[in-house]
């Protein structure tokens, strides 16, 4: 009877062993693929941060393209409107040219 009883209790303990051997492989494999999915979902993160940082940046870019043209033309219309308002005023410009020139000579 004893023999029977130390003969189980060695059983049941072979049975815990094995248990617990499994459930800490178990625990090992559930804790790999853990890290495994962490490392994915940091991967893929990165990887849409990535996209969305190349996305603003070619809107940025176009946007400054955009008002860069804008400023351009509007600075070429600004130039014409100089040219032409100064053209208006070249005669005028000439005319008191050669009158002070003519002042200049004469009072020497």
């Amino acid at each position: 009877m004893k023999t029977e009883v130390l003969k189980n209790i060695k059983e049941t303990e072979a049975q815990c062993k094995s248990t617990i051997t499994a459930a800490e492989a178990e625990r090992e494999q559930i804790l790999a693929n853990a890290r495994l999915e962490a490392d994915n979902l940091i991967t893929k993160a990165t990887n849409v941060a990535e996209g969305y940082k190349k996305q603003r940046l070619s809107d940025a870019r176009n946007v400054a393209t955009a008002k860069h043209a804008a400023i351009v033309i509007q600075g070429k219309t600004d130039a014409n409107a100089t040219i032409a308002a100064g053209s208006k005023k070249l005669p005028q410009a000439v005319s008191l040219f050669v009158e002070r020139f003519k002042e200049k000579v004469h009072a020497a």
